[in-house]
């Protein structure tokens, strides 16, 4: 069973946040691209399991947005994939970075990068190193 199934976030301006997260999802593996009138969403690849069975996350346009320290993180498979998909956030246009460094002082073996949307939200990438 998933843990969750959806991260909505919202941002100030959806055409700005669609250009950066437009380059980010698809390197997380959430590829496949859905609009409507108020909301883009980025879901995993259709490999032939219902809609409902595939993690998405959704950007919903809201003007007077302020951000919070809130975090979202996503689960990256190595230390390598970390360092890749820094790269990936940094060429899109992420803020505020700090890493891919080591943060075994919170929990041995925890690699990560820290960074912001064009909108201020708090996002993450991290890998766990289990010996």
């Amino acid at each position: 069973m998933a843990i969750y199934d959806h991260v909505d976030i919202r941002v100030r301006d959806r055409e700005r946040a669609e250009r950066f997260y437009g380059m980010l999802l698809p390197a997380l593996g959430l590829c496949d691209v859905y609009q409507g009138e108020e909301w883009t969403t980025y879901a995993e690849a259709d490999d032939g399991r219902p809609d409902w069975q595939r993690s998405f996350l959704s950007l919903t346009e809201s003007p007077a947005h302020v951000p919070s320290a809130n975090c979202v993180a996503f689960q990256a498979s190595s230390r390598n994939d970390v360092d890749r998909l820094s790269a990936v956030a940094r060429e899109a246009g992420a803020r505020n970075i700090e890493g891919p460094a080591s943060y075994s002082e919170a929990m041995p073996g925890y690699y990560a990068v820290f960074f912001e949307d064009p909108d201020g939200n708090r996002l993450e990438i991290c890998f766990r190193e289990v010996d």
